[in-house]
């Protein structure tokens, strides 16, 4: 997610931001052609001193201890120091906890997960009336995210009530779809974008939920939010970009809140429906994220945001290299022209000359959490040795490992990160539950992990907005 520049009146924090959005309301990898692969020994993730299972189960551990049983179900606080932080969204709250606990029993098949996967569940369904109510459909911020959950949560049990649930969440999305110039929009009068609280997401989450849920209504939606992206596509170095809302005045390029997460979504529109229009918008957003790019060594990453971060360069999932090849892979998948997949490897050149974990920079701070630090760069080298096996990437899955291990605090039988979400305010330091900045989401890195060094699949749930499968 974005932070604030230097000066923060100047630019949202990325707590704002994402507010902002809501408020204005794998082994079956097929290995892309012409790519090296280098031999499994060389290549397969290396056991650790400890057992990566463990430091997930004592991640659950942790996670446990902050529970709170209600009539309905089970909550968990992202903040535990904060009983009353329950929140029902996928970036800081509950649902993601949900996903952590059905990727552990993906992981172990042991049936006692399941039941913890539901308790949460269970809580999400009954809180869905009150969700329905508002605004926010976001991917990461609202109902589209917790229809995924629910989702995910009918494949593991079976129970149709999730699916029930899903359902209802989805046909609250589609209530809420908006006609604006030629196609449709979420969020309210300043309708965002992205891939967190937008169209991007949304979009992708009803590319996602037609193939489980097959209706007639979902494709359609989601090819009305790709055209009114089209028409706001800013024509920009040969290519095109992309403003989060037009009430947020800087202009954040990567994965999470701009082009490349838009352009992701076009050319996943582009897979589903085969109208060109779609991947020549996609292909346009890469042109101008290329024009913007640092290429220094051969590496590939694009600056934080603009006016004023030209020089600010983050290198995990939101705003970094991990979250950018996403787009370049994806469009190597639909054009199978290799100079994306290339771009995916200079992306983690990028990463890899930055000299982390063990360095810090400045958009690489104290956070180990999936969208801005470790386990986002963790899990995209990990899933990067899958697609395109190398031994560099293998050992710097194990580094960042390792550095995440060190940066765990013990608390009872459990372990927890203490970590700053936020650049612009180093000294404010918690350790949250939820997936994209808790130990929900370290767990599951730490789970995917021990799959890779046992051979066996993984993950267990693949998200909407992910192109490694």
């Amino acid at each position: 997610m974005s932070d604030a520049h230097d000066s923060p009146s100047a630019a949202l924090s990325r707590r704002d931001l994402l507010r902002a959005g809501a408020a204005a309301l794998a082994s079956s990898i097929v290995l892309p052609p012409g790519l090296r692969v280098e031999s499994d020994a060389a290549t397969r993730v290396p056991r650790s001193r400890h057992s990566d299972l463990d430091v997930a189960l004592r991640a659950e551990r942790w996670i446990r201890a902050t529970r709170i049983e209600t009539p309905n179900g089970t909550t968990w606080p992202a903040d535990p120091l904060k009983p009353a932080s329950v929140e029902y969204d996928l970036y800081n709250g509950m649902p993601g906890i949900v996903l952590f606990y059905l990727e552990l029993h993906h992981a172990t098949r042991d049936a006692k997960w399941l039941d913890d996967a539901r308790a949460g569940a269970n809580a999400i369904v009954a809180r869905l009336p009150e969700m329905t109510l508002t605004e926010d459909c976001g991917l990461y911020t609202g109902l589209a995210g917790c229809a995924f959950v629910l989702e995910e949560t009918h494949r593991a049990t079976g129970d149709g009530k999730y699916r029930d649930a899903a359902r209802r969440a989805v046909d609250a999305i589609l209530a809420k779809a908006r006609p604006t110039g030629g196609g449709v929009a979420w969020n309210g009068d300043s309708a965002t974008t992205d891939i967190i609280s937008g169209s991007a997401g949304i979009g992708l989450f009803l590319l996602w939920v037609d193939k489980r849920i097959p209706d007639p209504r979902h494709r359609p939606a989601a090819i009305a939010a790709g055209r009114r992206l089209l028409e706001l596509g800013q024509p920009e170095h040969g290519g095109l970009k992309w403003a989060v809302a037009p009430n947020v005045k800087n202009l954040y390029p990567n994965f999470s809140h701009g082009a490349a997460g838009v352009s992701y979504f076009l050319a996943s529109v582009y897979q589903a429906t085969g109208d060109r229009a779609f991947l020549d918008a996609a292909v346009a957003g890469a042109t101008y994220l290329q024009a913007v790019a640092n290429t220094d060594g051969d590496g590939l990453k694009v600056f934080h945001h603009e006016p004023g971060g030209e020089a600010l360069f983050y290198l995990s999932w939101c705003h970094g290299p991990a979250g950018l090849s996403r787009l370049f892979y994806r469009l190597g998948e639909a054009t199978t022209d290799q100079r994306w997949h290339d771009m995916v490897r200079r992306a983690a050149t990028a990463i890899e000359a930055s000299g982390v974990p063990e360095q810090r920079t400045p958009g690489f701070w104290n956070n180990i959490s999936q969208c801005c630090g470790n386990s986002g760069v963790g899990e995209y080298f990990l899933m990067l040795n899958r697609i395109m096996p190398n031994a560099r990437y293998a050992e710097m899955v194990r580094r960042v490992a390792a550095d995440t291990l060190r940066r765990a605090t013990a608390d009872g039988d459990g372990l927890k990160w203490v970590q700053a979400e936020n650049r612009v305010s180093p000294d404010v330091v918690i350790a949250q539950t939820g997936f994209m900045q808790g130990a929900a989401g370290v767990g599951t890195f730490f789970l995917h992990l021990d799959a890779a060094a046992r051979g066996a699949p993984s993950p267990g749930v693949i998200w909407p907005d992910t192109p490694f499968v």
